[in-house]
C-alpha cells in the first residue's frame, strides 16, 4: 500500500490515513475480540515506525543543507570562479563566477542551461574578446563524450583583466566551468614581448649600422627614411645632405654636380624605378667617380618604397679584368699550343700509319713464312728422310771399306742439318695459331725417357760422355711428339756442352700431384745474366764456343712447354753444370690410357726376314726406303699407290708381313686408305706403320684409329726397325718392359 519509492511526507501522510481508518474500524465493533485487538497494535507499532521515518528524513535534510552551506562556503572561499551543470542546469556557482560579468550577473541563478549560460556571456558588454568562439567551446565539450575531457579558452573582460575558461565533463550529468584568472601572466608575457621588441630593434639598429654593404630605404615618393653609415661613404655624401625626408632627386643633383655620377643618371634611375615596379627587383653595375665602379641591389618594399644596397665592387672588377686579360692571353697561348700538338698530332699520326702499314707488312712475311714452312715441311722432310735412308744404307755398304769415315762425316753432318730443320720446323709450327698444334694426351714418361737413351747413347758415347736415365713409370698429360723432342733437346744441349769424361743425368721427381722431370749435367753451365735470355731464338750464352750450334733448340722447349702448361726452369753455376726441370701434372693411374710407345732399342740380331709392303709416292724416298730394308734382309714390294700395292698383293696371292705407307700419297689417295683395301682383300689384319712429314693431331688419331702406329719424317731408324720386329710379331713376343709401356 506504501511505495517506498515516494517521497517521505507522501508515505507519512498515507500511514496516517491507514492508521486512521483502522481507528475506525475498531470503534464500530461491539467487542473488542482478539483480532481488533491485533489490528489496534498493528497500527500503533506502525505509527512508531511513521515516527522514526520522519525523525530520519528531518535528520538527513539537515544534512543535506549544512552540506549544501558548505559547499558554498567552500565555493565563496576559492579565488576562481566556478559553476556546476547538472543534466544540462546550473546547480550551483559562487560569487566569483557570477560577478564577472556584471551586466549578466542577475540572470545567472540555478536552473540555468549551459547553451544559455554561454550565450549570455557572448552578449556580454564587458566580454571583450576571446581566443575562440564560445559556441566553439560548447560543440566542443559535448563532442568529448567520454567524463574527464576538457577544453578552455582565453578571454579578455573589461578593466584589462583576462581569464582562462576551462570546461571539464566529470560525469555523464555533470560539467564544471572553471574561471582562472591570468591577467598577472598576461601582462608579464606582454612586458617581456615588448622588451624583446625594443632589443630587437637595437639589435637591428646596430646590425644595419655596421653592414658591409651600405643601405638605404626611400619612401614611396622618394624620400629617404634609413641609412647607414657606409651608404654615405660609398657614395661620399655628407650626413648634412644624407637626412631622413631628403628627396631622392636632391641626391642625384648633389652627386653629379660633383661629377660621381654621369649626366644622364636621371634619366637612368627613372627607367630603374619602372623596372623594379615590374619586377620587384633589380641588380645592375655602374660607374662611379672617375675609377670606381658599384654594385646596386634594389627591393621593392610592401608600403610601395624601395631599399637600395651598394657594394663598391671596384677591386673585384679589376681582378676580374686582369683575370678577363690573362685568361685571353692563355687562350692565345693555348692555341699556339693546340696548333702545334695538332701539327705533331699529325705527324705521329702519319709515323703511325707508316708503322701500321710496316706491322701489316711484317705480319704478312711472318705469316708468309708460317705459310711457307707449313706447307713446304712435307716436301722438305722428303729428301732428308731420303737422305738419312741413303746414308743408313751408305753406312752398312761401306762398314769395313776406306770410305766408312767419310760416310761417318756426311752422317754427323746430316744429322746437324737435321736438327737444324727440325727447330725451324717447330718453331714454326708452335708461332702459327693452328689450334691442332698441340694434342694433349695421356703420355708414359718411361718410354719416352728410355728412346731418348736409345737416341743419344750413341753421341754420348761418342763424346765420352756418361748419360744415365732413372726410370719413371708415371703418367702426365702431354703431347707425346713435343715433350719427346723437348727432353731430346735438353738431352743433346747436355751433352754437346759437357766436356769428355762428364755426366749427364736424365730422372724425374714426384712432387705431390706433379712430377719434375730433369736433366742434369756437368758441362760449362750458364752464367745469371745468359739465363734470362737462354730461351730466345738464336741466343747463345757467352761462354759457348763458337760453331756449337743456332740456339734453337731450348727456344723449341720454352714454347712447347708455354702451348701445354708445363712449368720450365733452369739452374746452372758456371763451370759447375746446370739443371733444367719441367714441371708437369700427374695423370691417375686408375683413369690414365697412354698410347703404347713400341720398343726403342734396336738389337740387331738377324735380318729382317720379312714381306714388307712400302707405299711411298716420293721416287728418292721409296729407293732409299728399299735399299735399307733389303740391306737389313727384308723382301720389298715398292709401291707408288693404293692401286699399285693392291697388284702387288694380287700377284702374290697373298698379303704382306707389314706395310710401311706414307700418309699423303698423290691426289686423295692415302697410306690410311691403301692399309684398309689391302686388309680388307687379304682379310688379314695386317700391321701397319704410317710414316708421315704431317704432324697434326688429326693424322695422329687418324692412324691411332686404324691401328696403325704413327712415325714423322724424318723416320728415327734406330727405333724403325725395332717397331717392324714389334709389330710384326705381335705383343706376345714383346718382353717385359714393352708390356709396361703399352
Amino acid at each position: 500500500m506504501i511505495n517506498p519509492d515516494d517521497p517521505p511526507q507522501v508515505q507519512v501522510e498515507k500511514q496516517a490515513k491507514i492508521i486512521e481508518a483502522l481507528i475506525r474500524r475498531a470503534s464500530r465493533q461491539k467487542d473488542v475480540g482478539p483480532s481488533a485487538y491485533r489490528a489496534f497494535q498493528s497500527a500503533i507499532d506502525l505509527q512508531q515506525k511513521v515516527a522514526a521515518q520522519t525523525l530520519e528524513l528531518e535528520s538527513a535534510r539537515y544534512e543535506r543543507e549544512l552540506t549544501r552551506k558548505t559547499l558554498a562556503e567552500a565555493l565563496a572561499s576559492m579565488e576562481e570562479g566556478l559553476a556546476l551543470f547538472s543534466n544540462g542546469s546550473l546547480n550551483i556557482c559562487n560569487d566569483l563566477f557570477r560577478g564577472l560579468l556584471p551586466d549578466i550577473s542577475a540572470k545567472i541563478t540555478p536552473g540555468l542551461t549551459l547553451a544559455d549560460c554561454f550565450a549570455l556571456m557572448a552578449g556580454s558588454t564587458h566580454l571583450i574578446s576571446t581566443d575562440r568562439k564560445l559556441t566553439n567551446l560548447r560543440r566542443a565539450l559535448e563532442s568529448g563524450r567520454n567524463a574527464g575531457s576538457v577544453v578552455s579558452l582565453v578571454a579578455e573582460v573589461s578593466g584589462d583583466r583576462w581569464y582562462q575558461m576551462s570546461a571539464q565533463r566529470t560525469s555523464p550529468e555533470n560539467t564544471v566551468l572553471l574561471l582562472t584568472e591570468i591577467t598577472a601572466l598576461v601582462r608579464h608575457n606582454r612586458r617581456e614581448k615588448e622588451h624583446l621588441i625594443d632589443r630587437q630593434a637595437d639589435y637591428l639598429q646596430a646590425v644595419f649600422q655596421n653592414m658591409t654593404a651600405g643601405v638605404c630605404t626611400f619612401s614611396a615618393s622618394g624620400e629617404v627614411m634609413m641609412q647607414n653609415w657606409r651608404f654615405r661613404d660609398i657614395l661620399g655624401i655628407p650626413i648634412t645632405v644624407l637626412q631622413p625626408g631628403t628627396p631622392l632627386q636632391e641626391l642625384i643633383d648633389f652627386m653629379r654636380a660633383r661629377a660621381l655620377i654621369p649626366e644622364d643618371a636621371l634619366l637612368r634611375v627613372d627607367a630603374w624605378r619602372e623596372e623594379l615596379k615590374k619586377k620587384g627587383s633589380l641588380r645592375t653595375r655602374v660607374a662611379h667617380g672617375v675609377d670606381r665602379v658599384l654594385d646596386v641591389q634594389a627591393n621593392l618594399l610592401p608600403d610601395g618604397g624601395f631599399l637600395v644596397e651598394l657594394k663598391d665592387v671596384t677591386l673585384e672588377t679589376r681582378s676580374t679584368e686582369l683575370l678577363e686579360n690573362r685568361v685571353m692571353e692563355r687562350t692565345a697561348e693555348l692555341t699556339r699550343a693546340n696548333a702545334n700538338l695538332t701539327e705533331q698530332y699529325e705527324e705521329k699520326a702519319r709515323v703511325e700509319e707508316e708503322l701500321r702499314v710496316a706491322k701489316e707488312l711484317a705480319e704478312a712475311a711472318v705469316s708468309s713464312k708460317t705459310r711457307f714452312l707449313a706447307t713446304a715441311s712435307h716436301d722438305l722432310l722428303q729428301p732428308i728422310n731420303a737422305a738419312k735412308l741413303l746414308i743408313s744404307s751408305l753406312q752398312e755398304v761401306t762398314r769395313e771399306t776406306r770410305f766408312r769415315p767419310m760416310v761417318e762425316r756426311l752422317q754427323g753432318a746430316f744429322s746437324s742439318a737435321e736438327y737444324l730443320l727440325h727447330s725451324l720446323l717447330d718453331i714454326s709450327r708452335l708461332e702459327s695459331a693452328d689450334p691442332d698444334t698441340v694434342a694433349a694426351a695421356d703420355v708414359s714418361l718411361q718410354g719416352l725417357m728410355e728412346g731418348v737413351k736409345a737416341d743419344q747413347a750413341l753421341v754420348a758415347a761418342q763424346k765420352s760422355v756418361r748419360l744415365d736415365v732413372v726410370p719413371c713409370s708415371l703418367v702426365v698429360h702431354s703431347d707425346p711428339v713435343y715433350l719427346l723432342r723437348s727432353i731430346q733437346n735438353l738431352v743433346v744441349n747436355a751433352i754437346q756442352y759437357t766436356n769428355p769424361g762428364g755426366r749427364v743425368l736424365l730422372g724425374c721427381r714426384r712432387q705431390g700431384s706433379r712430377v719434375v722431370l730433369e736433366v742434369w749435367d756437368t758441362g760449362i753451365g750458364i752464367s745469371a745474366k745468359d739465363q734470362l735470355r737462354v730461351f730466345d731464338e738464336f741466343t747463345r750464352a757467352d761462354n759457348v764456343p763458337i760453331g756449337s750450334g743456332m740456339g734453337l733448340g731450348l727456344s723449341v722447349v720454352d714454347r712447347a712447354c708455354r702451348l701445354l702448361g708445363h712449368d720450365l726452369t733452369v739452374r746452372s753455376k758456371p763451370g759447375k753444370g746446370s739443371v733444367f726441370r719441367i714441371a708437369m701434372d700427374v695423370v691417375d693411374p686408375a683413369t690414365a690410357r697412354p698410347a703404347p710407345f713400341g720398343p726403342v732399342q734396336d738389337s740387331g740380331a738377324g735380318p729382317l726376314d720379312y714381306i714388307v709392303m712400302v707405299i711411298e709416292n716420293d721416287a728418292d724416298v721409296l729407293y732409299a726406303a728399299t735399299q735399307w730394308l733389303e740391306l737389313r734382309g727384308a723382301s720389298v714390294l715398292a709401291a707408288r699407290s693404293t692401286k699399285e700395292a693392291m697388284a702387288h698383293v694380287t700377284d702374290l696371292g697373298m698379303p704382306p708381313d707389314i706395310i710401311l705407307a706414307d700418309y699423303q700419297l698423290d691426289g686423295s689417295d692415302t697410306g690410311v686408305q691403301a692399309t684398309r683395301d689391302i686388309r680388307a682383300a687379304t682379310g688379314t689384319q695386317v700391321p701397319a706403320i704410317l710414316i708421315t712429314a704431317d704432324r697434326s693431331e688429326r693424322v695422329r688419331r687418324l692412324g691411332e684409329q686404324n691401328d696403325m702406329s704413327v712415325m714423322t719424317k724424318p723416320a728415327e731408324l734406330s727405333r724403325l726397325r725395332p717397331l717392324i720386329e714389334w709389330k710384326v710379331r705381335g705383343p706376345s713376343l714383346t718382353s717385359d718392359a714393352d708390356k709396361s709401356r703399352r
